[in-house]
């Protein structure tokens, strides 16, 4: 305590001084780096701007969580958490959607376009309710069904809210269950104004009577052609020089593919694939002989498997089949005698040992019907077992009076998933252990035209069964192993030994000359990641790469900068190039794009080329000179661009129905996709349609109809495009 009193009054002010200056220090870094920044004049803390409206990271933040809660909850079949590459395309799409909201919002407020609170409430709370509030479900149990009927009942919304605003301390101890509902509902209503937005421009869709009268004739109009396609590799390319001017005039030409939508950037990448060493190999093959000993005497399979393997609850008591071990060293293994063990062997990215633990004669399938009279549903108690076991005898009485099996299924059984095929199942033998063990067995070691009465209690089918097994198929051994796998993995010192070379990559190439030299020194794989925006998540070829693009994106990142040492996924090491920068609207000529464009302004010339070469000569002569064959396609059809023997050629779809052109006469060169085409048109076909009325009207209507369809769904597909598009959004790409 002395001690103390003398820090106390000799340094107490000293200490006083230290602690204000270190909160001086930790209010300028905070006000430098993150929210005070507004005061300080530091950078903006938002996540981006959309026409002028912030999108701060706490509101960015909560979209995510709504929409991985969503995503998990309708899409994911019950799977709880996301890997880094569903989670990158979900931040991309759920970008997207924030930017087309917010377009969509300004639009609808200037046409006065609402949801009002009784189309939400329906929306939510009637019988009329958003199919996702229908299928809002606790671990797969539609909680919102009856479950008596099996049919939706709006009135349990308002129960289970009221249940988890009362009780939710104890029903959902993590508020994980409250979250999602709310989530839910706060889709639900805003996605109600975009379809009330989208459906002003889809039902617009409309096709008139003389469009689809010219459309059918286009089907029913037909010609046939003789041609010769001479091939752009039938020039070479040191015939044809490519210049700068010649790329900008094609780049002029067609402005329209060379214009971005928005800003993107290009880079080259090398990888440093973290993979196993001979060495990790080794200490692998070390420890599984080490245990096959072991495997071989131990009494305790269950536990020696499960404490060994690096599989999670590696060991099953699955029967297997030949056909059902789906091992390439199953022939070895069904012939083993019980007790060995086999191995080390490697498959699926790792090394095992297996031992045969037991021989039996199963059938490989089993089909069964069965009634099911619950006990509970969705973990709730819904009747006794004395008034289950009951339901279930007057089932069995109901059939041995003659009852049909499928019409007693349908008035005592609660098997919502069997009720609509009379009960009937049918399960593989590799599936036995996810079955009720006295379903399951029953089924299995059972005899095709046996009943039996089982009690079962699980999670999903507690409750009484009443099953006949119907039919037994490939009966023949089958074989229960104890399978030990160790994964091949990189150890640390190969990692570390991989990491070290990238960084030693990266510090030495620090320029783009060094770069690309270097790798192609050390025939490195580099590839290009192009067209990379703001907003990306995910690089092509890398996969989820936020770190990556952050860099392109940084102030001082310009083309021709080489990166740090990025780690992905913790499967690979990659250093960056930037090659170009693309801003909005028309592109420059980059190294990514000139490639593709030169070669395209190689086969104009070539086209020039051939064309001047064969001009006026029959196709027999150019078939000859070209080293070409003459071919015929006897079905070219107006309505449509693809041509038989000859594939997708628009332009001469076109050529062969042009009025202008002559029958029997050769036509001028007609540059396609993969070469110049010389044709002669034999003859062209045009059926008249039947006259208006009766069964033409019918038809006219069923092509509007589905003609229009496809417009609707053409327009939904490209109206958020055209949207986000028109919408000026600024990121900001260090605080995703």
């Amino acid at each position: 305590m002395a001690v103390i009193t003398t820090i106390r009054n000799k340094y107490g002010k000293v200490a006083g001084g230290v602690i204000a200056l270190a909160l001086v220090g930790f209010i300028v870094s905070d006000a430098t780096n993150g929210s005070l920044a507004s005061l300080f004049g530091g950078k903006d803390t938002d996540v981006m701007e959309i026409d002028g409206k912030k999108i701060d990271p706490r509101y960015y933040s909560e979209r995510v969580k709504e929409y991985e809660t969503l995503y998990l909850l309708y899409n994911q079949n019950g799977r709880t958490s996301l890997d880094d590459a569903a989670r990158a395309q979900m931040n991309e799409q759920l970008v997207q959607l924030m930017v087309y909201e917010a377009a969509v919002d300004e639009q609808c407020d200037k046409v006065g376009l609402n949801v009002s609170d009784e189309e939400k409430k329906e929306l939510v709370y009637g019988m009329n309710c958003d199919p996702m509030i229908r299928q809002f479900n606790i671990e797969g149990q539609q909680i919102f069904n009856d479950p008596q009927s099996g049919q939706f009942d709006p009135g349990r919304i308002k129960a289970f809210e009221k249940e988890i605003g009362e009780r939710g301390d104890k029903l959902d101890p993590s508020g994980k269950l409250r979250d999602s509902w709310k989530y839910v509902k706060a889709y639900v209503e805003r996605a109600a104004r975009i379809r009330k937005f989208n459906a002003l421009f889809g039902n617009a869709a409309y096709v008139p009577k003389f469009q689809m009268k010219r459309m059918m004739q286009d089907q029913q109009s037909m010609a046939s052609v003789r041609f010769v396609k001479v091939p752009y590799t039938s020039v070479s390319d040191a015939e044809v020089k490519v210049s700068d001017d010649d790329v900008k005039a094609y780049m002029q030409k067609h402005a329209a593919l060379f214009n971005n939508d928005e800003a993107t950037r290009n880079m080259e990448y090398v990888t440093f694939e973290i993979v196993p060493s001979s060495a990790d190999s080794a200490r692998v093959l070390a420890k599984l002989e080490e245990l096959k000993g072991e495997l071989g005497s131990t009494k305790d399979d269950e536990t020696f498997v499960n404490a060994n393997s690096d599989f999670t609850n590696s060991y099953t008591k699955s029967y297997f089949n030949k056909r059902t071990l789906q091992s390439r060293v199953a022939d070895t293994v069904m012939s083993l005698p019980v007790g060995s063990v086999y191995g080390p062997y490697y498959e699926n990215g790792g090394y095992n040992i297996i031992k045969v633990t037991d021989r039996k004669t199963f059938p490989d399938s089993a089909k069964i019907r069965h009634i099911l009279v619950r006990t509970k549903a969705g973990g709730q108690d819904i009747r006794t077992d004395s008034a289950a076991s009951m339901k279930i005898d007057s089932a069995i009485a109901a059939l041995k009076a003659g009852g049909k099996f499928d019409s007693v299924v349908r008035v005592f059984s609660e098997d919502d998933g069997s009720k609509d095929k009379g009960g009937e199942y049918t399960f593989e033998l590799v599936a036995r252990p996810g079955l009720s063990k006295e379903f399951g067995d029953f089924a299995f070691e059972g005899k095709p035209g046996e009943t039996k009465k089982v009690k079962v209690s699980n999670d999903n089918y507690s409750g009484y069964h009443y099953i006949e097994v119907l039919e037994q198929k490939g009966v023949g051994p089958a074989v229960q192993v104890a399978l030990v796998n160790k994964a091949l993995t990189p150890s640390d010192s190969t990692t570390d030994a991989l990491y070290s070379k990238a960084v030693e990559f990266a510090a030495k190439n620090s320029t783009a000359e060094a770069f690309t030299n270097t790798a192609k020194k050390e025939n490195l794989d580099k590839r290009i990641g192009e067209n990379v925006r703001v907003n990306s998540f995910n690089i092509n070829g890398l996969g989820p790469a936020r770190e990556v693009v952050r860099w392109m994106y940084k102030e001082d990142t310009k083309p021709g900068s080489v990166s740090q040492v990025f780690t992905l996924n913790n499967e690979r090491y990659v250093v960056a190039k930037l090659v170009s920068i693309a801003q909005k609207g028309a592109k420059d000529i980059n190294p990514i794009d000139r490639p593709m464009i030169e070669q395209k302004v190689r086969e104009e010339k070539k086209a020039e080329l051939i064309a001047k070469k064969y001009a006026g000569k029959g196709l027999d002569a150019i078939a000859g000179e070209s080293m070409q064959q003459v071919q015929q396609s006897d079905s070219v059809i107006l309505g449509g661009s693809y041509v038989p023997n000859l594939g997708y050629e628009p332009k001469v779809v076109g050529y062969a129905f042009n009025k202008g052109f002559q029958p029997n006469t050769v036509s001028p060169a007609i540059k396609g996709q993969a070469g110049v085409y010389f044709i002669t048109v034999l003859n062209r076909n045009e059926s008249p349609l039947p006259p208006d009325g009766g069964m033409m009207d019918q038809i006219l209507a069923q092509q509007r109809m589905q003609q229009e369809r496809q417009m609707r769904s053409v327009i939904d597909q490209t109206l958020q495009q055209a949207m986000i598009k028109r919408t000026n959004v600024e990121y900001h790409p260090d605080n995703f």
